[in-house]
Parts: structure tokens; C-alpha cells; sequence
């Protein structure tokens, strides 16, 4: 007896529910993620029992000191705490628009030569409206 030899059907895997599976799991994480960048600083301002609440109509600059004695203007980090470095990013980002109101946001444990200087900097420019960023004094 002579049998005909059956060809075995090649064995393959389908990969469209895999691929499909993949897709659905690509949709997901793009749509959960968010891609802000968040750099927010978290300063410990310090008290003030007699502190007068300013209300700005104009746009200021705002100078942040953090703890370490590190200063941001309008939200630029700046590369070091040289006096001419201050200087150059105060005149470019106020426009040499010297009425410009500056507001000094320190950290309550910021160096006091920080903010000294900053104050003193803009000061020696001709920066006449310098406001100082306080938080009421808890009461109790």
C-alpha cells in the first residue's frame, strides 16, 4: 500500500490581535501622559505683622531667591549670582523701562546677602518701585 504523504500546513502565528493589542496600549499611555514640564519652586516666605497688600496694575518683574541663595527673574534661571549677570538680565527682561515695578520673592531661609543684593543691584540701576513678597504673620 502506498499512502500519500499529507503536507503538514506550516505553522505561522497571527500577529494582527498582537498588533492590534500593541495599538490599543500605545493609545492609552499617549493620551495618559502629560508632557507639562512643571517647575515650580516651593519657597517659605517669610513673616510680616504689619505687611500692606499691593495690588499692581502693570506687569513686574519678579526676582526669586531660593533657599541657597539662587536667583530666577521672571521665571529664568540665571547661570550664576555675579553682580554684572544680575545687571544684564534685569535690563534686558525690564526693557530699560527703570519704572518698571520689581518684586523680590525670597525664601525665608534664603541667604540675607541675597536679597540685599538683588535690592542693592537694582537700586544702583534706578529701579524706584521694589516691593518685597511677605506672607501674614499667623495669628495666635
Amino acid at each position: 500500500m502506498q499512502f500519500k504523504r499529507q503536507k503538514q500546513a506550516a505553522i505561522d502565528v497571527n500577529l494582527t490581535p498582537l498588533i492590534d493589542v500593541v495599538f490599543l496600549l500605545l493609545i492609552f499611555f499617549m493620551v495618559s501622559t502629560s508632557f507639562i514640564k512643571e517647575t515650580h519652586l516651593t519657597l517659605n516666605l517669610p513673616t510680616a505683622a504689619n505687611a500692606e497688600q499691593i495690588v499692581q496694575e502693570t506687569v513686574a518683574l519678579e526676582v526669586i531667591i531660593d533657599n541657597n541663595g539662587f536667583y530666577r527673574i521672571d521665571g529664568r534661571a540665571l547661570i550664576n549670582t555675579d553682580s554684572e549677570t544680575i545687571k544684564s538680565a534685569l535690563k534686558n527682561l525690564s526693557q530699560d523701562d527703570l519704572s518698571t515695578p520689581l518684586t523680590v520673592t525670597a525664601d525665608a531661609t534664603a541667604p540675607y546677602q541675597a536679597v540685599v543684593k538683588i535690592i542693592d543691584i537694582a537700586g544702583g540701576m534706578g529701579f524706584t518701585k521694589i516691593n518685597i513678597t511677605t506672607q501674614p504673620e499667623a495669628e495666635g
